[in-house]
């Protein structure tokens, strides 16, 4: 007797991944196509919305991330189903996708936006967390309370915040370059930060409104703790809002930072004392730290490949992520990019024909813009959703479509340690070798402006404070003007550049 097959259901259009890309890309669908089922398949009960969406300027953007259960995006748009489950297997060559629930689904058009996961600095080992989510992001809250002394690892966005909000808990963080924050800053602008991260913290904390977690309400329907860790889609600015991050001493800021260097081995604490070695005591002083052993006994030790090693309650794995591409490999020949994520071309199609994705899952293959590059970043997975449902769109309509506009200059707007940060173009001269110069502007405590410049032309700006200049540094960036003539006084607090160039 013949084995009984799943049922299969056939969707023109379907999306895998409840992340801003996965979401983005979906509602496009369903707005281009009202007639047409479009199926959004996602291994989590809540879905990633772009909520108060505001066109700062031509490119810069800025919106809230508000996790929302799954039901209010199919309220909202009528014709997304949404398919609660992970994807087990995809069938390129038949265009089907099966989940882990059994069923399968036959597509016109597939577009992967399962995110990326955590690179964690060791798989299994309890006393290392890697934060991306929410659930994550709880877990770490629940560790915290009864810390006394942690150790952060990486030096991208999430370590930055949390080496800022982590009050009463001593703080060793450990970076492989010169400076903090090397992924967004120059060695100026990370002075320009340290001060702040050094200071005790006084001010009133600015009132946020953007992410808004409801994570209460689904733990009953989460399903078991072992999916916790796999799923999940990616945390945004202020992610930490509403996190009571605290530990359990009475002070507010303890950070020493160990720079240049890189985890060489953690020990478990009986491996420790079986190994002799000595861990060091957090250093008091920043200009004198003197070495002595540490008497306190910690849950793990980390050796560092300086050579000092630290004993703490846990580690936190903040060092980037690795694009989830896994469940769609087997049997697939998909072309990868050098980072690990699936290679798309200017209309963000895979190598498998009706194969499209966008988000943290791709690795941009086109010949980008001399002012564009591919980040991680939430702004960048609503713009590749968002553009990919218009590219799916225009193949089945049998449509011509010009790159998107988004694509023209890299801009990207966040908070950094309360303050609002801008990114333009090649705002850390990425790729422009050594012909290239740099202009600052610094007022302690207040703004930061660096302009990148190349024969005359602005290439890149880093913005940090209320500089106002994002929309004229955006405009000469996009026309590269001739700007040689003003020299220094392009940056002059006292001419008002924004009358030259508007």
């Amino acid at each position: 007797m013949e084995a009984l097959r799943p049922p299969q259901t056939a969707g023109k259009f379907v999306v895998v991944g409840g992340g801003i890309a996965g979401v983005t890309c979906a509602e496009q669908l369903a707005i281009h196509f009202p007639s047409e089922d479009i199926l959004l398949v996602t291994a989590s009960p809540v879905i990633k919305a772009v909520t108060n969406f505001k066109q700062v300027s031509r490119v810069l953007e800025e919106f809230d991330v508000e996790e929302q259960p799954d039901t209010m995006l199919e309220s909202r748009f009528p014709n997304i189903k949404v398919v609660r489950s992970g994807v087990k297997q995809l069938k390129s060559k038949e265009h089907l996708i099966l989940t882990e629930d059994g069923s399968q689904y036959v597509y016109k058009k597939l577009c992967l936006c399962a995110g990326a996961r955590p690179k964690l600095i060791c798989e299994g080992n309890p006393h290392v967390l890697g934060i991306r989510d929410t659930d994550s992001a709880q877990e770490f809250q629940k560790k915290l309370t009864r810390a006394r002394r942690i150790m952060i690892i990486g030096n991208g966005g999430i370590a930055l915040e949390l080496v800022y909000e982590i009050e009463g808990c001593e703080v060793i963080w450990a970076i492989k370059d010169k400076a903090i924050g090397n992924t967004f800053f120059d060695a100026g602008a990370a002075e320009f930060l340290t001060a702040k991260l050094i200071a005790e913290k006084t001010e009133a904390k600015i009132v946020h409104k953007r992410t808004k977690y409801t994570t209460e309400g689904r733990k009953k329907e989460a399903g078991t703790k072992d999916n916790a860790g796999k799923t999940g889609s990616a945390l945004g600015p202020d992610w930490h809002e509403g996190l009571n991050l605290k530990g359990t001493k009475q002070f507010s800021h303890k950070i020493h930072i160990e720079t240049m260097c890189e985890v060489k081995k953690i020990y478990h604490q009986e491996e420790f004392r079986i190994s002799k070695k000595k861990s060091l005591t957090f250093p008091r002083d920043h200009h004198n730290p003197a070495v002595t052993t540490d008497k306190e006994v910690w849950p793990v030790y980390v050796e560092l490949t300086n050579g000092k090693m630290y004993g703490c309650d846990f580690i936190v794995s903040a060092t980037g992520v690795i694009p989830n591409i896994e469940p769609f490999l087997c049997g697939n020949n998909f072309a990868l990019g050098e980072d690990g994520g699936l290679k798309v071309d200017d209309h963000m199609h895979t190598s498998l024909s009706d194969i499209y994705a966008a988000g943290d899952i791709c690795t941009a293959s086109w010949q980008p813009s001399r002012v564009w590059q591919q980040m991680r970043l939430w702004t960048q997975a609503r713009q590749m959703g968002w553009y990919a449902a218009k590219c799916m769109a225009a193949a089945i309509l049998g449509d011509s479509l010009d790159m998107d506009f988004s694509f023209e200059l890299f801009a990207h707007v966040t908070k950094f340690f309360n303050y609002k940060v801008v990114l333009l173009g090649k705002y850390n001269a990425q790729g422009l070798g050594s012909d290239h110069e740099l202009m600052l502007r610094c007022t302690r405590g207040q703004e930061y402006v660096k302009v990148v410049m190349q024969n005359g032309r602005m290439m890149g700006a880093v913005l940090i404070g209320e500089t106002d200049l994002e929309e004229t540094f955006e405009n000469l960036i996009l026309n590269q003007m001739d700007l040689s003539s003003y020299g220094e006084d392009l940056l002059d607090p006292n001419i008002d550049i924004e009358d030259y160039f508007d």
